[in-house]
């Protein structure tokens, strides 16, 4: 029966930082490697803001042994003078009092990063502990807090002539996945690198004690060096020569309401990269001023090309696609008050970006081809180029319509597909080797659940183009079964299955189709991740058997744990290394039976990070893989093989 008893006391009231451990997805995006990775940065973009309005020059950022992280700046230091309405320092209002900051007022920050002035008290909420100190040029201040409470009052502990902020924290173990406070240094030193490119003044120092690394981070090249450095990683050649363009915008005030930094080439690389950043802060989900540069470049291209001649009247326009074949650029704009899609801020909502970046990119661009004929007629022979191979394409994919597997939408022969066409409960199972197909295919519930084998490891698409990718019969297969199309021509209102869940052998061989697999998926098929649509199968590493029980065990730790618990009963462990080894039976009720399997969904929290480890795994780059696995070789408690 329910309690009629409904008053004031059934409402909690959360004070304070409260509602930042309750809740902690919804400031910091998860609690998972995403979400540990974007406590550091937000305690840097403080740093960075300093720097943006002129105070600070130097950031060091530290991760030392205990997995404390330490940022120091050379700023003005957060202001430590008794709050005019809060009663208390400012030191401690900003660190304990959400959307408290110095960003909401333009006499303090022209520009700013951190925009909803929640970053520092959220760090210090889901930390352990945190402690701060801050460098006025005379005294210096100190306060200690635990997840968010201050442990005793702001207080002077010495004199010194500097000024800045040093903040030291310590995640907290209660708040993360399974405990796991160890920040990702590669990701990390990736978002410090990228800042220091945007900001060529900047030095940035970065050690981490763990594994006795130490970089000093001063590009003076800014974007060119950026720009250079992203053509060599990816292995791609210029066609052109690059072109730097900037400038100011103004919306609606007598002072500009944005600036722009804009590096761009061409190359003989089929791929197109726009990387674009807002204060600092790569917007990985793009937004208006992508949509700006898009359009003006498309509009610049197609308006020279007719004016030189170069596109007759009876010719069509370029489209944007031809336009931005082999166009690698970056975007900085800094802007005075940014709206982006959420507090991680991965797509720039402020219409007038749009706007500012089409009058910059059109102005400027017009007056550099005004005088540099010669180079513009490279670029335009360069998109010229793209729509010959376009138009080729497209004459090509007619001509093998009705016999073409991805055009025709005919199933492929090795699918066994469900009875049920309602995609809200049907499966799809791509599964490693023949022999594990025949079991599932054996072990499935058919009104429901789809099986697709594989024979051996599929093409590593982040080293090839998409036309040896559409000459892949495997690929092909697996984009038939799936049915929504790739790349500019998927459509998830396509989707024949809404969970698609890939199965492989718990060994190395497994683990690297699952990888190939997901590089394919992430690469041509990113929303299928997006939606939540991608699953990895967790098949049991053993079979552990007493008597007449028996037990599938996931884990080393889950083995050890009922050897313990039976250590003076005899018992008998299968190690399962391969999908095959197991009957229908056992695959069913371990791995594919919807009341005791396990899935894992794929999640990609943070698009950034996701595209950065596929390119060091997968991409071109030995050493930068190398190191990669070097960095990370600790984190592997047990090897396998």
């Amino acid at each position: 029966m329910l309690d009629k008893e409904y008053n004031g006391n059934e409402i909690k009231v959360l004070k304070g930082l409260e509602p930042v451990r309750l809740r902690p997805g919804m400031y910091v995006g998860s609690t998972s490697k995403a979400g540990l990775n974007h406590l550091v940065y937000e305690i840097v973009d403080n740093s960075i803001d300093e720097y943006i309005n002129g105070y600070c020059d130097n950031i060091k950022v530290s991760i030392l042994k205990d997995d404390v992280i330490e940022v120091i700046d050379n700023g003005r230091g957060i202001p430590v003078d008794m709050h005019p309405t809060e009663g208390k320092s400012t030191l401690e209002v900003v660190m304990t009092v959400l959307h408290a900051g110095g960003k909401f007022d333009k006499r303090a920050y022209k520009v700013s990063g951190g925009l909803h002035g929640v970053g520092a008290s959220v760090v210090n909420a889901l930390s352990e502990f945190m402690e701060v100190t801050v460098y006025t040029g005379s005294d210096v201040y100190y306060q200690k807090y635990q997840r968010g409470i201050p442990v005793e009052p702001v207080k002077i502990i010495d004199q010194s002539m500097l000024t800045g902020t040093k903040v030291r924290f310590k995640p907290d173990y209660q708040i993360f996945e399974d405990g796991d406070i160890e920040v990702e240094t590669y990701t990390v030193e990736n978002r410090l690198k990228e800042i220091a490119y945007l900001n060529p003044p900047l030095t940035i120092e970065f050690s981490d004690e763990k594994i006795g690394k130490k970089e000093v981070y001063h590009f003076s090249g800014g974007l060119e060096e950026f720009l250079e450095y992203e053509l060599k990683k990816k292995k791609r050649n210029k066609v052109s020569s690059m072109i730097y363009i900037n400038g100011f915008y103004t919306y609606k005030n007598d002072e500009p309401d944005m600036y722009a930094d804009i590096e761009f080439v061409y190359t003989d690389s089929d791929e197109n990269d726009l990387m674009s950043y807002v204060n600092n802060i790569r917007t990985i989900d793009g937004g208006e001023h992508e949509v700006g540069f898009k359009t003006a470049i498309t509009r610049v291209m197609n308006d020279y090309a007719r004016k030189l001649g170069m596109l007759k009247e009876k010719d069509e326009n370029f489209t944007g696609e031809d336009v931005r074949e082999g166009l690698n650029a970056i975007i900085h704009v800094k802007l005075a008050n940014p709206t982006f899609e959420g507090q991680t801020k991965g797509k720039l909502g402020s219409k007038y970006a749009r706007e500012g970046i089409n009058q910059i990119i059109s102005e400027k661009l017009q007056l550099y081809f005004d005088s540099h004929q010669k180079e513009c007629k490279v670029m335009i022979e360069r998109v010229q180029e793209a729509t010959r191979k376009r138009l080729a394409a497209k004459r090509a994919r007619e001509n093998v319509k009705r016999k073409s597997v991805f055009e025709s939408g005919s199933l492929p022969g090795k699918l066994a597909d469900c009875i049920s066409k309602d995609r809200a409960i049907s499966e799809i199972f791509i599964v490693e080797g023949d022999s594990a197909g025949g079991n599932a295919k054996q072990a499935r519930d058919r009104n429901y659940q789809a099986i697709l084998p594989l024979r051996g490891k599929i093409l590593n698409v982040e080293k090839t183009d998409v036309e040896k990718l559409l000459k892949s019969e495997m690929i092909l297969n697996i984009i038939a079964a799936i049915g929504t199309g790739i790349s500019d021509h998927f459509s998830d209102e396509n989707l024949r299955y809404g969970k698609i869940i890939i199965m492989t052998d718990a060994d190395v061989d497994g683990a690297h189709i699952r990888t190939l697999l997901l590089t394919l998926f992430y690469r041509y098929m990113k929303k299928l991740v997006e939606n939540g649509n991608i699953y990895v199968a967790q098949p049991p590493l053993y079979r552990f058997e007493t008597g007449k029980q028996y037990f599938y065990l996931f884990t080393e730790k889950e083995l050890e744990t009922l050897k313990e618990q039976y250590k003076d009963k005899k018992y008998s462990i299968q190690r399962y290394k391969g999908l095959g080894e197991m009957s229908a039976q056992q695959l069913w009720e371990t791995t594919m039976d919807k009341e005791n399997r396990k899935l894992i969904q794929i999640k990609a929290e943070d698009f950034e990070s996701a595209n950065a480890v596929i390119d060091i795994l997968m991409g071109e780059d030995p050493q930068a893989r190398r190191f990669f696995i070097e960095t990370n070789a600790h984190k592997i408690k047990e090897l396998d093989i």
